[in-house]
């Protein structure tokens, strides 16, 4: 379905409670993913912590500085992403240090930016970043000593970058990164982290996130003891009925049409804070903005920004020693936090943010405060998905957290516990909540086609028709009749209630929304 673009006339940039400055911009720059010519916006700049458990925290106040954790198992190596490659080579005896080349060539007649004779220190890998989808590279790389003799070149070693169309993050690795003895480590669980969201989301974005591993924030302010990672990120300020309409003709999976159908009839907030890497995963105008030093302005060239603090602990590897802290579940979450999860509750503000929209303490009852009972639900809070947490010492948008080690430990968990790690999935939480706040699902159950000259069913019979106005409503009313699929056409008006066969794969011109009965693909 063709999607309308929308401009917006305002932009805030917030995060857990802080907000840390203004700074006007103007002017026209492109950005990545569907918006060629957008504007940029007047913002500010905020950010989310993560921290270590109570108990944890106590063992960390007395930390020193510490290196990169290794643990005991060996470098993590990651598929290839969309937009990148790791780089690997056996270490030469005597060698203080490599310089890498990357070509589209094999003969090397040109060379890809910024990787000619790059100087990458005395690692034995390097992730190659900013790359084309579905591409041959070439890479080969020369050994030097302390003396500065330089070997001849290595053999030619070849990579190809995911093929496959969908979500884009392109990582740059800060020199906090790129100068460490075990960069290589670092950067693998970077790109293992960016690969599991590339291989969920079919959202045709490029999303830019920096990545640090530093003892002070972007801006220069030291990490407190009990920090394990921060995200720095842009959030835009939408006019309500902006968002919600784009969210809506966004629907893509079962979670989307369960979910749409439970929001709120009318604005519970004049605006609604959504970060730019949503805003444009719902075909928004909401380009980045935000410099390496955590401020906003023309010309920014991030989403976000995640740090992981280099005094704590964090173990580059699994599996995690038990006094590590699990280095890719926090990058996990904190790009999460860039990509738009996160609650309105212990900000300024009082605009409302996507993940708001399903927050509950009871069937049909919304909970938007502090306290009590506050649970994550897609159908008006008859199913308790996780519960938010409700301690103010942790995040409002993330999960309430059990006494370590947790039965369950979440990637969006509000405390972290050492010696555990998680990912996400298309089905944990965090996978249904990015889903239904924008993120495609490459996997979403889907059943009902809008406007596709061919439905998603095969030799179905039309049991009843009836005018709908819109797709919401049609589905309201095909669950209400019991139907295995619908089809709303929008031209028309008409919704068709179905029975009959399992559903095939769907085409590209409409978009699905599941209704019970039916396991359909996408």
């Amino acid at each position: 379905m063709r999607r309308r673009r929308l401009s917006i006339a305002g932009l805030i940039i917030f995060a857990a409670g802080v907000v840390l400055g203004l700074a006007a911009v103007g002017g026209g720059t492109s950005s990545p993913g569907r918006n060629s010519n957008p504007r940029e916006l007047p913002g500010n700049a905020g950010r989310h912590v993560t921290r270590a458990d109570s108990e944890s925290m106590l063992g960390l106040q007395n930390a020193t500085p510490a290196p990169a954790q290794m643990g005991g198992g060996p470098l993590q190596m990651v598929p290839p992403t969309r937009s990148s490659f790791m780089a690997s080579w056996q270490k030469v005896s005597g060698a203080i240090g490599y310089r890498l080349d990357v070509s589209t060539s094999a003969s090397f007649d040109s060379y890809v930016n910024g990787y000619h004779d790059l100087d990458v220190g005395d690692v034995n890998g390097r992730v190659v970043t900013a790359l084309n989808p579905g591409t041959t590279y070439y890479y080969r790389m020369r050994a030097y000593n302390a003396t500065g003799m330089t070997s001849a070149n290595s053999g030619v070693m070849a990579a190809m970058t995911s093929a496959s169309a969908g979500l884009i993050i392109n990582s740059t690795f800060d020199f906090s990164i790129t100068s460490n003895p075990n960069a290589a480590a670092i950067e693998a669980t970077i790109n293992g982290a960016v690969s599991i969201y590339e291989s969920l989301f079919s959202d045709p974005i490029t999303i830019q996130i920096l990545f640090r591993y530093s003892a002070t924030a972007p801006d220069g302010t030291r990490l407190s003891a009990s920090t394990i990672s921060e995200s720095d990120y842009g959030v835009y300020s939408v006019p309500w009925n902006t968002y919600i309409n784009a969210l809506v003709a966004d629907a893509s999976t079962s979670s989307d049409a369960t979910a749409n159908l439970s929001l709120p009839t009318t604005a519970l907030s004049p605006n609604l804070g959504v970060s730019s890497a949503n805003g444009r995963a719902v075909a928004l105008n909401t380009p980045p903005t935000m410099s390496a030093n955590g401020t906003v302005g023309s010309g920014g060239p991030y989403d976000g920004i995640v740090t992981l603090n280099s005094t704590a602990p964090v173990q580059f590897n699994r599996p995690t020693s038990a006094t590590n802290f699990d280095a890719q579940t926090s990058t996990e979450h904190e790009i999460d936090e860039i990509l738009g999860l996160g609650s309105h509750l212990g900000s300024s503000g009082s605009n409302l943010r996507p993940q708001d929209l399903f927050s509950w303490s009871s069937p049909a009852v919304r909970n938007l405060t502090s306290s009590g009972v506050r649970y994550f639900s897609i159908n008006a809070g008859a199913t308790n998905i996780i519960n938010f947490n409700q301690n103010s010492a942790g995040d409002f948008g993330d999960w309430q957290s059990p006494p370590c080690p947790q039965a369950n430990p979440l990637v969006q968990n509000a405390f972290s516990c050492a010696g555990q790690s998680s990912d996400i999935t298309a089905t944990s939480p965090e996978g249904i909540s990015l889903d239904v706040i924008g993120y495609n699902l490459v996997n979403g159950i889907s059943c009902m086609q809008q406007n596709s000259a061919t439905r998603c069913y095969n030799n179905y019979s039309e049991a009843a028709s009836v005018f709908q106005s819109s797709a919401a409503a049609c589905l309201n009313y095909c669950n209400s009749n019991n139907a295995e699929a619908c089809e709303w056409n929008s031209s028309s008006g008409q919704c068709y209630v179905e029975s009959g066969a399992s559903c095939l794969q769907g085409g590209v011109n409409g978009w699905y929304a599941g209704v019970s009965g039916v396991a359909c693909g996408p």
